[in-house]
């Protein structure tokens, strides 16, 4: 008998229905050849750090005695409820179920029927090296969608186990690394901070660039510039030409002898081109680029849609989802015929096309894009909201191979205004639509005044009050777009224009921040923990989130794009067999190491603002003890007597450090302290602190 163990119960009835495992046991289903049981996604975790490192007093609170926590060897157990820390029923029964089958001994060989995925390959493998008794064949399912045929084909052609190595390598990695990140800077920070900060080596860049974002819109200063516009009619047409000149708000002077300039000269059509030329449609869809259409267009949260598109994917109708690639393999060409036979059968008009725009094995790393299968559903066996994710689907597949072409009448006018400035006029208009009939397409028509080589246009230029705008909060596309590569120097390219060349050469390299598989997780607990809040398909930072990454600066806890991609790098070196799995862990450790041996600093640099519920000294006031709180250093007798002293830790843009605060109390004044940044100058400034019938004020005396 041959035991496949699958990654959802979902998945082990889709294998047990394809090859006739009807018979049903307790957990698991079998038939003549195989039996078939399966893992509720993780059964494992790793262990907590107490496992390695007790802490001395016995319990399980956090504490600063036990941390940081490099094991020598990770361990997994059961996995435990979140709240209770207890192993749930179901999964010691399932686990006991998958253990008694694994070593049944009519049972000859294990199959691996995780997800087509690094996650997908660790979880069955764990659950297999903690089960397993004594060696017994190990094979790998893998499953580009779940139809019957695909399933049935995956089986007659497995590999051994072997074979992913490299990808259970860089699972494992992945999953220590995390460990190592969450288990020691969480706990470090919230013992810090006094309240729970959710440090991981993802989550806290993505918080942070919506932080940064928000706060470079909150603190902008809209600026007044002058551009030169010229609004004149030609022929009964209104012609607009606005130059590539700008001015300061204090340059008008000059913006109007720049205007009189241009209008003393004389404006010629020097060139106009017209061509007919065949527009092509996106290409397929990532996960990425699915969820940025969805939550553009239909306010779809990422959460929601990738939970629809695993269900779709599930029942057999779309391929596998969490994919990185908009493109299909060379080996597919056969089965997307097939595909393509089953969509003409519902009406639309598609043809098989060949080509690197569609097929390019240089851009997939584990999957092809994703595309709908030959297992056409009925609109009646969807719920509007998979309907709308299907469609989308289908119709982006049926642009791509659509027998009709889209053939536009493009336009370029070229203006120029005596030799001091060219101006280009683009029009374009579609004279067949093809597949935008299909397929999304928001560009209109844009008509060219009807203007020939060598005809004068009129011009009046005129100097035109302008305002700068601040940059826009980060949308679930424009998030994904900057999660896929954050090192994009070249924002501005339009889509159909800009080569995907740097964005593949960035997700083979590991720079992008998340994976298409962990990255809406991690979103979405980001908002659950709440960091951001998500409104339509708008990102903001919430006060939370704030005091996330206000709190981290604090500490000097740098968990920023460039230390997440180094380690994005390392795990796909030991994707790629470059280097070990010890080798990216020693990375981990050595950044988390620095965090937990920062050197003391000289009073007048000191940031160190303690612990919470550190002792700073007596309260000024009423004598009892000031302790560092969330917020600052605060009178623990305002319970008591209500007495209301206390000091902010951080002041004008400065940390105030524990020790200075000390000194301030037991002296009356502090170190001098160098860093006070002026919020009505913008300006650095020192000074010390000293105590002013129990206020803490500037003093600018030595």
């Amino acid at each position: 008998m041959k035991l496949i163990i699958a990654e959802k119960p979902s998945l082990g009835r889709n294998i047990a229905g394809s090859i006739g495992a009807k018979s049903r046991g307790d957990g698991f289903l079998f038939g003549d050849d195989y039996i078939v049981t399966w893992v509720f996604g993780h059964l494992f975790s790793l262990a907590d750090i107490e496992h390695y490192n007790p802490n001395p007093d016995g319990t399980n609170r956090w504490s600063l005695k036990n941390i940081p926590c490099f094991p020598e060897r990770f361990v997994f157990e059961l996995k435990r409820d979140s709240a209770t820390k207890q192993v749930d029923s179901g999964v010691i029964k399932q686990f006991e179920t998958i253990k008694a089958l694994i070593n049944r001994n009519d049972v000859d060989m294990i199959i691996n029927a995780g997800d087509a995925d690094r996650e997908g390959e660790i979880i069955i493998r764990t659950c297999v090296t903690q089960a397993l008794e004594s060696e017994k064949p190990f094979m790998r399912l893998w499953l580009p969608d779940q139809t019957p045929e695909t399933i049935r084909t995956a089986l007659s052609e497995m590999k051994p186990e072997t074979e992913y190595e490299n990808l259970a390598n860089e699972g494992y990695a992945r999953t220590y690394i995390d460990w190592l990140y969450g288990v020691n800077l969480t706990r470090y920070a919230t013992l810090k901070n006094g309240r729970l900060l959710r440090v991981g080596r993802v989550i806290v860049p993505i918080v942070k660039a919506i932080y940064e974002r928000d706060m470079a819109i909150r603190n902008f200063k809209p600026d007044i510039y002058y551009a030169l516009v010229s609004k004149a009619e030609t022929n009964g047409e209104e012609i607009e030409l606005q130059s590539k000149e700008q001015f300061a708000k204090n340059e008008l002077h000059k913006a109007q002898e720049m205007c009189n300039k241009y209008n003393a000269e004389r404006a010629l059509v020097t060139s106009k081109k017209k061509k007919k030329d065949t527009m092509r449609p996106g290409k397929l869809y990532s996960l990425t680029k699915l969820q940025n259409v969805l939550g553009k267009k239909y306010k779809m949260p990422m959460e929601q849609s990738l939970k629809i598109v695993q269900e779709l994917y599930e029942r057999g109708y779309v391929t596998y989802p969490r994919t990185n690639s908009e493109y299909l393999a060379t080996a597919e060409k056969g089965k997307v015929k097939n595909i393509l036979d089953a969509v003409a059968k519902i009406g639309y008009p598609v043809k098989f096309k060949d080509g690197k725009t569609i097929f390019d094995d240089s851009k997939i790393e584990s999957h092809s894009a994703l595309t709908p299968t030959h297992k056409i559903p009925k609109k009646t066996d969807l719920s509007q909201e998979e309907f709308t994710v299907y469609s989308t689907i289908m119709r982006r597949f049926v642009a791509v191979f659509c027998a009709e072409d889209c053939v536009v009448e493009k336009t370029e006018i070229t203006i120029d205004v005596g030799g001091l400035e060219e101006f280009n006029l683009k029009g374009t208009v579609i004279t067949e639509p093809g597949w935008t009939k299909y397929d999304d397409y928001s560009k209109k028509d844009k008509i060219l005044p009807a203007l020939e080589k060598g005809d004068t246009v009129n011009i009046d230029f005129k100097p035109t009050e302008k305002e700068t705008q601040p940059p826009k909060h980060y949308t679930i596309e424009t998030l994904n777009n900057y999660l896929k590569n954050p090192f994009r120097e070249d924002k501005k390219k339009a889509a159909e224009e800009e080569s995907d060349e740097e964005e593949y050469k960035a997700i083979f390299e590991g720079l992008e921040l998340g994976t298409e598989a962990t990255r809406t997780g991690i979103i979405d607990n980001a908002k659950k923990s709440r960091y951001i809040e998500l409104k339509k398909d708008v990102y903001k930072i919430l006060p939370d989130g704030e005091n996330l990454i206000e709190s981290l600066a604090r500490m000097n806890i740098n968990m920023d794009k460039y230390k997440t991609a180094e380690v994005g790098k390392a795990l796909k070196k030991v994707f790629r067999g470059e280097i070990h799995i010890d080798n990216s862990i020693e990375l981990a450790k050595s950044e988390i190491r620095e965090v937990f041996e920062q050197k003391p600093q000289p009073p007048e640099l000191d940031t160190d603002d303690g612990f919470f519920g550190d002792i700073a000294g007596k309260c000024p006031l009423c004598g009892c003890d000031v302790t560092r709180t969330s917020f600052g250093y605060g009178c623990s007798g305002y319970r008591e007597n209500g007495c209301k002293f206390g000091i902010r830790n951080v002041i004008c843009s400065r940390v105030i450090s524990i020790a200075n605060v000390r000194t301030l109390l037991e002296t009356g004044k502090s170190h001098k302290i160098e860093g006070f940044i002026s919020p009505r100058t913008g300006k650095s400034f020192s000074a010390y602190l000293k105590l002013d019938n129990g206020r803490a004020v500037f003093d600018f005396e030595d």
